[in-house]
């Protein structure tokens, strides 16, 4: 009787166990998990305009885009979400909108406004390597 009652309560123990772990949610809707990973990659930069997200930007924005096949995955559910980015040559680190994706970008990479780019690094770097992560939603700078 004692093992058959140990095993009963393992395996109900077991379930809850299960049935209690966190789940992101945020406004009663299951959260990706993609904010809390840190990606490395390249980071270049380039003049905007009217983005795939639908909002007209300019030089002097602090926007990005990111990589086309992670935002077509993410179904543009990214658009105007912020990104921590940091250089990883000097540890500069900068906050930019998300607003457009990039066609010559991997998911790692990112392409910064002017503005953007210039908080991390001079432009004439042109390309450097960048640790990025989406933030909270709802985070604004």
């Amino acid at each position: 009787m004692t093992r058959a009652a140990f095993f009963i309560f393992a395996f109900f123990a077991s379930i809850i166990i299960t049935l209690a772990a966190p789940v992101p949610v945020e406004n009663g809707e299951l959260v990706e998990l993609d904010r809390r990973l840190t990606r490395q990659g390249r980071g270049t930069w380039f003049y905007p305009g009217l983005g795939n997200c639908g909002w007209t930007n300019n030089s002097n924005d602090l926007i990005l885009a990111i990589g086309k096949q992670l935002y077509d995955r993410n179904n543009a559910g990214n658009c105007g979400q912020y990104v921590q980015i940091t250089n990883t040559a000097n540890g500069k680190t900068a906050y930019g909108k998300t607003v457009d994706s990039c066609q010559s970008c991997g998911d790692n990479d990112i392409d910064m406004s002017p503005a953007l780019f210039s908080k991390i690094a001079a432009l004439s770097t042109g390309q450097l390597t960048v640790q990025w992560h989406f933030m909270n939603r709802a985070w604004q700078p």
